[in-house]
This record gives structure tokens, sequence and C-alpha cells, in this order.
């Protein structure tokens, strides 16, 4: 899933917000906060605004224990932390209005949306079969002229229904996967996309002008500045459409950001074990299972703290 930026300003508020009920705040970032300010009308708007909308919701992560309290609070962790503990918490209080300021949070307006540990399979106008990976948002642009589907976040497969007057195009933030005549899946990430072909082939190609057409089982990563063909058959990544996470030789760290979409609350993987390798398959629809496998063959223990927080860290 993409991480696209805020408005500065909002980055800001939520950083000093962040930083501010920590409890660790000193004189001199008191001072800095209330200069921040003064600094410009839109900074005094802009903090009212973030805390009528997400103050209450942090007040309640705020009372938790200071084992759970602790790792959501520090502000090393940033605001977007934050932000996604709350909005995956249900704590929706800013969420509509920080989605005026954020691709991100334009996906919540989305045509078409899936929620945590939800899948959804549709027929399109066109004929088109679309299924959804759990949190993902796609906004539809059918015309006399093309079809259009852009990705804000999460992933999609897509059986596309041929028509010559009108070609289907997925778009995302980096570029664009133009069918030609084919199945194929498409996925976000931080700052690329990653298209895998599933049948016939896929034109892929950038606002630069370079493209690159991929046939049945050749994948590649769209970045905004080149395109990067990946080696091996990637079809296996479209295997959480029968409720499976298929990994082939990954690092923990993707494992755990592919199984967010079917987590509530917050995971966090300690930095000593993020690159340890991960093969296997594992059951999307039942995090415990999986967690268990995880456990059972990495070095790893697994910490739950309520329904808020779960981490990994190294076991020992």
């Amino acid at each position: 899933m993409t991480d696209e930026a805020l408005e500065p300003v909002v980055e800001q508020a939520i950083e000093w917000m962040v930083r501010l009920r920590s409890g660790r705040t000193d004189t001199a970032t008191k001072v800095a906060f209330h200069d921040w300010l003064a600094a410009a009308p839109d900074h005094a708007q802009t903090w009212q605004e973030l805390q009528r909308r997400l103050g209450a919701p942090y007040e309640r992560v705020r009372s938790a224990p200071a084992s759970l309290r602790e790792p959501l609070l520090q502000a090393n962790h940033g605001r977007r932390d934050v932000l996604r503990g709350l909005v995956g918490l249900g704590l929706f209080g800013g969420g509509l209005w920080l989605a005026s300021r954020s691709d991100h949070g334009q996906a919540l307006l989305a045509d078409l949306r899936t929620g945590t540990a939800e899948r959804r399979e549709l027929t399109l106008a066109d004929g088109s079969r679309l299924s959804l990976n759990a949190g993902s948002a796609v906004n539809l642009d059918f015309s006399p002229g093309q079809r259009l589907l852009y990705l804000h976040q999460g992933s999609l497969v897509i059986q596309v229904i041929a028509d010559a007057t009108r070609p289907l195009v997925v778009r995302t933030a980096q570029g664009d996967a133009r069918a030609l005549g084919t199945r194929f899946l498409v996925e976000r990430h931080n700052d690329s996309t990653r298209v895998v072909v599933l049948e016939h082939a896929v034109r892929v190609s950038l606002a630069t002008g370079e493209q690159l057409d991929l046939q049945e089982g050749q994948s590649a990563d769209l970045h905004r500045t080149h395109i990067e063909r990946l080696d091996g058959d990637q079809r296996y990544r479209a295997d959480w459409q029968q409720g499976r996470l298929s990994v082939l030789d990954e690092p923990l760290q993707t494992v755990i950001d592919a199984l967010r979409p079917y987590h509530r609350g917050l995971l966090r993987v300690a930095p000593e074990v993020r690159g340890l390798r991960v093969q296997g398959v594992f059951p999307l629809d039942d995090n415990e299972r999986t967690f268990n496998a995880l456990a059972e063959t990495l070095p790893v223990k697994i910490e739950h703290y309520g329904p808020w927080l779960t981490l990994i860290v190294p076991r020992g």
C-alpha cells in the first residue's frame, strides 16, 4: 500500500501532536511549538482542526497501559504510525478532513473499497472481472473512449474483456498497465507499483515515455523514473484470491506488510528480525495461525497487547 505525502502543514501539526503528547516535553519544545503556531495563520487553524478531529481518539491511546502507550506515542515513530493506528482501530475522527489533503486519504472516498480482511469480486460495466484484495481502493473512469481504473492503494486482479475501441488501463502514481487482452495483477507499494501478467500480455509505461511489454508469467516494478523487470515467475502473488499468502524467500518485513490489510490494530516488527527470510504458504484469514507458524519456524516471538498492538520481536 502507498504512503503519499500529506500537505506540509498537516504533516507538521501531526508531528507536533506526537511530540507534545509523548510525555517527555520540555520548555524548549513548548516554546518552539508556540513559535510554530504563530508563524502562519494556517498553522493555528490546522492545529485546532486536528485537535477537534483527532484529539479524543488520541487521548484513548494515551490512557492505555504504558507497555502499549509508549510504542504508539514515541515521537521517533512518527505521524503516519499514529494515523494508521487511529484509522486501523476505527477512530476516524479526522479521516474525512485528512482525505481532502492526501492521495492516501482520498482512498477513503474511492468508488470501490475493501476493508480489513475483506476481499471482493465484481463484474464491471464492460463485463471485465475485477478482484480486490483487502485494504484496496479503486476509482473507475469508463467513457466512450477509455476504460481507466486508478488504484490508490492495495492490489487488484483483473480479467479484461477485449474492446478494440476502448483500451483498459490500470493507473497508479508510478505509471500505467495497459491490457493487451489479458488477466493481470497490479499491487501498490510505498514508492513503486508491481505488475504481474497472469495470462497473455500487458504493456507498462511511465509518464516519461518509457514502456515495456510483458508476456505471461513476466513481471516488473514501476518506479517514477524507470521500469525494473523482475526475474522469476511472480504469479503466486495473486494467491490472495484464494485466501492464501504464498511467500518465496521474502524478508519477514515484506510478509508482515502483506498481512497488515488482514489485521486490526498495529503490527510492529523489531528491526533485528525484519530481514529474516521466509518461505511458505500462510492463511490470510487466520492471523493467529500465521503468527504461530512464523514463531515456530523463525527465531521470533509474538507479543499481543489486546487488539491494539502486536509486536514481533527476537526470541529470547
